[in-house]
């Protein structure tokens, strides 16, 4: 006896049939994974909503809505059902076409994964959450009647998945999801009970618990510090000169951080006092440093600093480094948005001055400062100006810092946002900065030659 007599005395049915069957069960198939969809993002608070306005099919969606995990579990048992069965009658036919053997396992699983993946998996979702209520209203009854019928099978079969899964399981099954508060703050600015920046901010604050601190910290080429062997004197400089009120002292290297430096104990110590105490180092009156890793969500860690009232704390990387900081106003901008102060301005991106420099703002591209001098700039590691400052320089520049790049004299000038960051860059030949100065400047004509001189190396020297 041949094997395609098997697979027909197997089953009773031509090909065709069988085919024909499969196609109909994988399109049953299609239609439960749009069902999921549809009610894994329905909301139980809508739903009541348009019960209350009268709409067809509403009421019996909040009931199913209401109790959404037992008919998703549901749901995934019929849908694999249909596409397990639709599998199986491919393969008869396959058998009976090809032999049983390789070919036929091949050409079975190839297209059953392309028919399901687009026919199941992509289209009827896609659908289902595009038009979630509109399906779910559709289908609730129907969904309901099965959840009376066959709860009892399911819940059996997650008796036995929970009993041979490690661990505790889950009751109810694992899969479904809500966005229960998520839905509610939307219906409440729909009906006008909050504003939509108001809607924003709460749900910034639903994302809080989704986000880290290596997301919201300010990086560590980005942060000013200053060594523990200088003077308070020096670290005032740095302050008026950075705009900070909080400065990580460090010991040997950036990694290092010993402490945190605070403008109101630095002005408490030395104003109206004797010389000798400006001349402390500032390693005697910083305070001690928190670190938190950068794995550590945002939520958690604003509740932290707010518990031990520090503003500031020490991020570390996975290897022990420093990787940057955060203060309680990089979390609170998590939340509002971009806080700003009066001194934000808008500037032109590129200002020609009389005496032949150019006042460039610290995000011009690189390319383009190049363009306007007609020089070629280093491009490989930073794209911006403020970035190539930063580069000469080795650390973050503050205001009056100055580096020789390519035959250009870049000079910082102000800070802008609540970070500081450089807002303008002052680009002029070092050719013609030097002529200007005259043969009479000795001093300042060395420190441009070196422009990484202790001086900018370390701006507590300022």
């Amino acid at each position: 006896m041949t094997t395609s007599t098997l697979a027909a005395g197997a089953t009773g049915l031509p090909d065709l049939q069988l085919l024909v069957f499969a196609a109909g069960l994988v399109v049953l198939a299609g239609l439960i994974a749009m069902t999921e969809a549809a009610l894994a993002a329905v909301s139980p608070a809508r739903a009541a909503e348009l019960a209350r306005d009268g709409v067809r099919g509403a009421r019996t969606l909040q009931v199913v809505a209401g109790d959404v995990v037992r008919h998703l579990n549901l749901l995934l048992l019929l849908r694999l059902l249909a596409e397990l069965t639709a599998t199986t009658l491919v393969a008869l036919v396959a058998v009976d076409t090809f032999g049983a053997g390789w070919r036929a396992a091949l050409v079975t699983a190839g297209a059953m994964t392309v028919i399901s993946f687009v026919v199941v998996g992509v289209g009827p979702r896609t659908i289902g959450r595009q038009h979630a209520y509109v399906v779910g209203r559709s289908v609730a009854p129907l969904v309901r009647w099965l959840g009376r019928a066959l709860n009892p099978l399911a819940s059996l079969l997650i008796l036995i998945g929970n009993a041979v899964t490690p661990g505790r399981g889950f009751r109810e099954g694992p899969f479904a999801t809500q966005v229960e508060l998520r839905e509610l703050v939307d219906l409440a600015e729909q009906r006008g009970v909050v504003e939509h920046g108001e809607r924003q901010m709460i749900h910034s604050v639903f994302a809080l618990g989704d986000t880290i601190a290596r997301e919201v910290m300010v990086p560590r080429t980005e942060m000013v510090w200053i060594e523990e062997r200088k003077t308070l004197s020096q670290a005032l400089a740095l302050f008026l000169r950075s705009g900070f009120s909080r400065i990580p002292v460090i010991g040997e290297s950036v990694d290092d951080v010993l402490g945190v430096l605070y403008l109101k104990d630095l002005i408490r110590h030395t104003q109206g006092g004797a010389a000798e105490d400006r001349r402390l180092p500032v390693a005697e009156l910083m305070r001690p440093a928190t670190f938190v890793p950068e794995s550590k969500p945002v939520d958690d860690l604003l509740s932290e600093m707010q518990a031990a009232r520090n503003h500031l704390v020490i991020v570390v990387d996975e290897y022990g480094g420093t990787g940057g900081l955060v203060t309680i106003e990089d979390i609170l901008e998590e939340i509002v948005g971009e806080i700003t102060d009066e001194y934000d301005v808008e500037r032109p991106p590129v200002e020609h001055l009389d005496d032949g420099a150019v006042r460039v703002t610290a995000r011009l591209p690189v390319e383009d400062l190049g363009e306007l001098f007609d020089t070629d700039l280093p491009t490989d590691e930073v794209e911006t100006v403020g970035g190539l400052l930063a580069q000469s320089l080795g650390r973050v520049p503050i205001p009056g810092a100055q580096a020789e790049v390519a035959g250009l004299r870049l000079i910082a000038e102000g800070t802008t946002g609540r970070r500081n960051r450089i807002d303008t860059v002052l680009v002029s030949r070092a050719e013609s900065t030097d002529t200007q100065n005259g043969p009479g400047r000795g001093g300042h004509a060395e420190s441009r030659d070196h422009p990484n001189r202790s001086e900018e190396r370390q701006p507590a020297d300022a």
